[in-house]
């Protein structure tokens, strides 16, 4: 706190603003510097305010140790001074007995006796004031359901009785008594009892979220999956990192482990690293580590106890080693509520949560699905097919020739022989054969950094692969290999050319640079001499490819044909030396080069050509790629339902080799595109996810994370909110991401989304601090001043939401001040009249000259617009805005005003035709100034005229939906004359 208060009034504002912070460290330490402030001020009403606040970030913030202390100073001032509590304060000492009796049941080195006599205290002063005694049977329920005694009892002595006003809420009381029969064996009724909360028909401070937590497994095990999928997304998110509701996410933890979400679970356990040592409550933290043990456990048995694992700070921790160290301390905490209890209940319900088999095999939680290989540290290679890994010769002589036989080919299979070589070569006691048909260690240690070379090009990692390759070429003139060495060099050439260009001309630089490559391979083709037909084959595909990279970076239609001339070439070549996949390569680079010039017709001939060759002669793993090619033409034809067939069958057939073979995540984001032309959005974003985490596992992360946030937006349209916002939270966690090494902009791109998703959830606080920090962030991009006006006024319309005006018309100059220098005329229409609405609605007359501030605003951007000569994709700005100044003076209680704007947004509009979006705008004006002509002014003639007419009108076009509410209207306004 910067500075403490120096008045009364001063602590009451800090009160307040500490009351809206989340709970945690920073609300607790400054409420008890708000208690040192009060005690200046030697007021006890002040006083008693600021303890009651202490007590309740103590509560919430998981520090039961110090909440009966605060309590005890509360109840000394209540004896000594009882005139001093009205009656709110009153209720609120009275109801905190319950929060003083969770407190000590809460600590194992509370007594029971000192339990027991506590409720006696509660009782006691409850039947001396007069109050029910309801609430305290219900703690004396909970204490009984703690220790594991005569719980049956104490049930019936409180859920008989009827509420008082200090009953717990109507959600916290269901989740007792859902509890009550979960305890029981009794899933189904305990269901049927938390239905209210769960379908948030009853809530507080921590339900649903507590309700749900216990609902999951239940809502499992009677079937009901599709819910449980439902209520573990909101569920979590409401209760992730809150210390005072650990226990919650050790379920949510446990949930994944008995789902098969083993790696949602570490996750989720990374993003709650905190609460190892934030709990300071035993009993929330045996819940707690209850939870992640369940995880942990299912991960070491599934084989993977070495993966890292997010646990107490100050050290690395693996799965195994974080398991035995929550073992430890959950055990003996079970040991001290037991001891302390006089009964094993504790012990033995944690050891009924660890021994819970799996209920599911796997359920699809979240629409990044992965499994625990895909969060394993990334093998040198992908993890190559049964059939690959027999075909891995066991001799290292054969190995070696067997993989330059397969590379000589570009097999797949290769790959799984050079990794096998890669770790016998690494090994310190390696020795190399003595054998004239493997040649010199130099000769396979440059075929291994040629192999790597190539594989870092894949993943966009230019620079290093032209490293690589320079250095194999070295080894391979040392080796006595010049022709291999001068085919390396050029990939080198080619890798050099093909390094991604910035700038307004980098299209071009790039292609000066692409034909300055095809020259030097030309060069470098004709210096070599003595190249074996395979060596040669391959620099004509490489010569071809450079010229084919220029055509698809430049689009010159000047660039077309010598593409088709290299490719013959490398076609005329190939055939002559039965050169069947180099044969292919040709066929296919024609048939990319007609698809890139325009001539898709040309392109799906030259393709269903070169799949009835590769049925007759192969190679067979040329046709997965093949058929994604002919997808994708047919996609440029707008044959949706081919292009799907095509490309299922392609991922089919991909699953046949090595997982680097084929562009997998390519072909799932080809299905994505199909699936959406064909009106299956739900199928498409499966294949866009699945497209995002390939191209994670293959290293090309930018990319990655905009498929992932094509999906988020994609899930947020479809209403999948809380899967949206799940997805986000997933992606923000990265540790690159975290670390600030990915773009900021894609970042905050993604950031935006969630925000959106959160205000689409009803988040709206959460909404608004996200959209106020990205806000804040956006004002410094000088190179983006669109994007942060854009940003800025949707920030200010959710803080008109949650009704901070002020602060919205400061979000709003922002937005007005960026709008200036890259104009967003519609956006910042929208946002303006959006703003005015707001604030004429939620404050009357006295919000009218502000509102109207916004409107005059709007007309400004309005006026620019037409100037520019902009056209709005949605609403036209000028009858939109005359609209919003009828509906913004209608709120001020101007009715004269608004009617007149009212007309002029219809004379604006002009007569409705058959465009149903016009139509149904103009159907609105009309009402609203039926609304106000007959019901305010009170004048029902003029508005029944005007409603008949525009009801004939609209009948007359076949408006028929846009004529209810003006019908309705008009039937109202006859009864009440």
């Amino acid at each position: 706190m910067p500075t403490a208060p120096q008045t009364t009034d001063e602590l009451y504002r800090a009160l307040q603003d500490n009351d809206r912070r989340p709970y945690g460290r920073t609300r607790t330490v400054t409420a008890e510097e708000l208690v040192d402030a009060a005690e200046r001020f030697a007021e006890p009403v002040p006083l008693v305010h600021a303890l009651l606040e202490l007590q309740e970030a103590y509560t919430y913030g998981s520090e039961p140790r110090k909440s009966p202390v605060v309590f005890a100073r509360l109840l000394t001032l209540f004896d000594e001074q009882p005139d001093v509590f009205d009656e709110r304060l009153r209720h609120m000492l009275f109801w905190r007995f319950k929060w003083v009796a969770n407190a000590l049941v809460a600590l194992p080195e509370m007594p029971l006796a000192s339990l027991r006599q506590w409720l006696t205290e509660m009782r006691d002063r409850y039947e001396k004031a007069g109050l029910g005694l309801q609430p305290y049977y219900g703690q004396a329920y909970r204490l009984a359901a703690h220790v594991g005694e005569d719980t049956d009892l104490a049930f019936e002595l409180w859920a008989g009785r009827t509420r008082t006003r200090l009953s717990d809420c109507e959600a916290c009381e269901i989740c007792e008594r859902g509890l009550y029969h979960l305890a029981a064996g009794d899933d189904e009724r305990a269901l049927r009892t938390w239905e209210p909360v769960l379908a948030g028909k009853e809530s507080c401070q921590e339900e649903p979220a507590r309700s749900v937590s216990y609902a999951l497994l239940p809502l499992l095990r009677t079937g009901r999956t599709d819910r449980a999928r439902e209520l573990h997304l909101a569920g979590y998110r409401a209760c992730r990192r809150n210390p005072s509701m650990s226990g919650e996410v050790g379920r949510h933890l446990e949930f994944c482990a008995l789902t098969g979400n083993e790696a949602r679970g570490l996750e989720l356990l990374a993003e709650n690293r905190s609460l190892f040592d934030e709990v300071d409550s035993p009993l929330d933290l045996l819940g707690f580590l209850t939870g992640v043990e369940v995880l942990l456990k299912r991960v070491e048995f599934l084989g993977h106890g070495e993966l890292p694992a997010a646990g107490y700070a100050g050290r690395t921790w693996t799965v195994a080693g974080l398991r035995a160290e929550v073992r430890g301390r959950a055990d003996d905490l079970a040991a001290r509520f037991d001891a302390r209890n006089g009964t094993t209940a504790h012990t033995d319900r944690r050891r009924a949560r660890l021994d819970r088999a799996p209920v599911l095999d796997a359920l699809e939680l979240t629409l990044r699905a992965r499994g625990l290989d895909d969060v394993a540290p990334a093998a040198p290679v992908p993890a190559p097919t049964a059939r690959t890994a027999a075909a891995v010769p066991e001799s290292l002589p054969e190995l070696i020739v067997r993989a330059r036989e397969l590379d000589e080919q570009a097999h797949p299979d290769a790959s799984a022989c050079w990794a096998r070589l890669r770790t016998l070569v690494a090994d310190p006691g390696y020795a190399h054969p003595d054998d004239p048909a493997v040649g010199p260690l130099a000769r396979l240690r440059a075929d291994l950094l040629a192999d790597e070379a190539s594989r870092a090009g894949e993943k966009d990692e230019f620079d290093a692969s032209v490293a690589l390759y320079e250095q194999a070429a070295r080894l391979y003139d040392e080796a006595g290999a010049p022709q291999q060495a001068a085919l390396t060099r050029a990939r080198a050439v080619l890798t050099a050319a093909e390094r991604p260009a910035e700038g307004a001309d980098g299209a071009e630089a790039k292609a000066a640079l692409l034909t300055d490559a095809h020259a030097a391979l030309v060069r470098l083709h004709e210096q070599t001499p003595g190249l074996a037909p395979y060596q040669e084959a391959r620099l004509l595909r490489l010569r071809a490819t450079a010229l084919g990279l220029r055509l698809q970076t430049s689009r010159n239609e000047e660039h077309v044909a010598p593409v088709f001339a290299e490719a013959d070439v490398l076609l005329d070549f190939a055939t002559r030396h039965d050169i069947t996949g180099q044969v292919s390569g040709a066929l296919m680079l024609r048939a990319s080069t007609y698809a890139l010039s325009g001539d898709l017709p040309a392109a799906a001939a030259e393709i269903d050509a070169l799949l009835d060759r590769l049925k007759e002669h192969g190679p067979a793993w040329h046709v997965p790629r093949t058929l994604g090619l002919r997808g994708r033409v047919q996609l440029g034809l707008r044959d949706a339902q081919a292009a799907h067939a095509d490309l299922t069958e392609s991922l089919r057939l991909a699953a046949d080799w090595p997982s680097d073979t084929i562009d997998t995540a390519r072909l799932h984001g080809d299905l994505a595109q199909a699936s959406m032309h064909l009106g299956r959005p739900d199928e498409a974003l499966r294949h866009l996810t699945r497209s995002a985490e390939l191209e994670l596992r293959h290293g090309s992360r930018t990319d990655a994370f905009c498929t992932y946030s094509n999906a988020a937006q994609l899930g947020l349209d479809l209403g999948r909110v809380e899967d949206c916002i799940a997805l986000l939270d997933s992606l923000l966690a990265e540790p690159d991401v975290v670390a600030g090494e990915l773009d900021d902009r894609l970042v905050a791109q993604l950031r935006l989304t969630r925000a959106r998703a959160l205000h689409a959830g009803e988040d709206l606080k959460a909404a608004t601090a996200e959209f106020a920090a990205l806000a804040a962030e956006s004002a410094g991009w000088d190179d983006d001043p669109g994007s942060h006006a854009m940003i800025a006024a949707e920030t200010a319309v959710l803080l008109a939401e949650s009704g901070e005006f002020g602060r919205a018309r400061e979000a709003a100059d922002q937005a007005l001040a960026a709008h200036a220098e890259a104009p967003r005329y519609e956006q910042l229409s929208n946002c303006l009249r959006e703003l005015a609405r707001l604030q004429a609605q939620q404050q009357g007359p006295e919000g009218l000259p502000d509102a109207l501030a916004f409107l005059a605003d709007a007309g400004r951007v309005a006026d620019e617009a037409r100037a520019a000569g902009f056209e709005a994709r949605g609403r036209s700005l000028d009858p939109a805005l005359a609209y919003e100044h009828g509906r913004v003076n209608a709120y001020g209680q101007e009715f004269e005003t608004a009617l007149t704007a009212l007309e002029e947004a219809l004379t604006l509009l002009g007569e409705p035709g058959a465009d149903e979006g016009h139509a149904g705008e103009w159907a609105e004006c009309v009402r609203l100034a039926g609304v106000v002509e007959g019901l305010y002014l009170e004048r029902p003639a003029p508005a029944l005229t005007r409603l008949d007419a525009a009801v004939s009108r609209l009948t007359a076009l076949g408006h028929k939906d846009e004529t209810e509410p003006l019908t309705a209207l008009a039937a109202r306004l006859r009864d009440e004359g």
